[in-house]
């Protein structure tokens, strides 16, 4: 587009002539013809979308009784099957739930209420009284078009598919049915006074002579084994799982009240990563950083494994150790603080 001065003029296009002026302004062309739906025109086609909606209300209803009897019957227990059993059927639960109620919202809205495009200007943002009374009007009207007061069987299902759904969400918080989430089992490891270090999985106790400078152990408590308890011994080793390192002393950055939390450069931390629990476990030897695979939380060992890179807030928890009689490396006590992920219930 060209200017002539300050007049805009209709560039050379083969559509008009040359320095042809354009108008200031164009006319509003108003809004489309309405176009009416089946169910504006069959009373047929009205009552089978109204059955459809009202299935879909009903499959959000199910969703939700599905969610909490799986929730009741079906615990996560402590092996891997139960687990993914457990979060198959909350999952679909879940979702049943939540997806009846959206479609079936935006099926009715589609279907049912009315579908006239509704032009309105702009007012101050405060409206008089005789606007709220229009708005108040319009409400009803509005709520009087969806048809929910005409169809009894709609209401019903809308108003007991939004009752339910938060079942879904308030059954797990409550943790009454089929037991707690046991977030206190968090605060405590078999881990005490005097308890040996020893190699993952073996079991094989570990002197502090053995341990080099950069050697990296994956470290259980003395006494747990694989065997007479698989589902004790799942959830214990997964609370209690550590990995030791021995770092140069003058390497490591330890808090006047931790200095005696390790032997001769050779620090625990446990492995539960501060985010949302995945194993911590890729140790580099020349940065002393331990990073967790998952979400790429990075941790300094030398310097009481502190968050340096990632979405972890808080260092890994660090074992105080020391070593027996034999020259074996043993705990002091359990961990001084919860492992893993924050939680509502903590203190930090």
């Amino acid at each position: 587009m060209s200017t002539n001065g300050s007049e805009l003029v209709r560039p050379v296009d083969g559509n008009g002539a040359v320095g042809e002026p354009l108008p200031d302004r164009f006319d509003n062309p108003g809004l489309p013809p309405h176009r009416p739906r089946l169910t504006d025109t069959q009373p047929a086609a009205a009552r089978r979308a109204t059955r459809q909606v009202v299935a879909l209300f009903t499959l959000s209803i199910l969703g939700t009784i599905g969610f909490v009897v799986a929730y009741a019957l079906v615990p996560a227990g402590n092996t891997i099957a139960s687990v993914r059993l457990s979060n198959l059927l909350l999952g679909l639960g879940l979702f049943l739930a939540m997806f009846g109620i959206g479609a079936a919202a935006i099926h009715w809205a589609k279907t049912l209420m009315s579908d006239r495009d509704v032009a309105e200007d702009r007012h101050p943002q405060r409206s008089s009284p005789q606007d709220r009374e229009a708005a108040v009007a319009v409400l009803r009207e509005g709520a009087e078009d969806s048809g929910i007061a005409r169809r009894g069987v709609l209401k019903g299902a809308v108003v007991s598919a939004l009752v339910l759904a938060p079942l879904t969400i308030a059954v797990p918080l409550i943790g009454e049915v089929g037991g707690d989430w046991r977030v206190s089992t968090l605060r405590h490891t078999l881990w005490e006074r005097g308890k040996r270090l020893t190699r993952d999985p073996s079991g094989t106790p570990i002197k502090a002579e053995d341990v080099t400078v950069g050697s990296v152990f994956h470290v259980i408590p003395d006494g747990l084994r694989e065997g007479e308890s698989a589902d004790h011994w799942i959830e214990e080793k997964a609370k209690a799982v550590v990995l030791m390192v021995r770092l140069d002393p003058a390497d490591l950055k330890e808090a006047d009240d931790r200095k005696d939390w390790s032997y001769e450069g050779i620090v625990a931390y446990s492995k539960i990563c501060t985010h949302v629990g995945c194993p911590v476990a890729l140790y580099e030897q020349q940065t002393h950083h331990l990073l967790c695979p998952c979400h790429q939380s990075t941790f300094d060992i030398a310097d009481g494994a502190r968050v340096i890179f990632g979405p972890a807030n808080r260092p890994l928890p660090q074992l105080p150790i020391t070593v027996d009689d034999e020259g074996y490396l043993v705990a002091q006590s359990d961990f001084t603080e919860p492992i893993g992920p924050s939680y509502w219930e903590r203190l930090k």
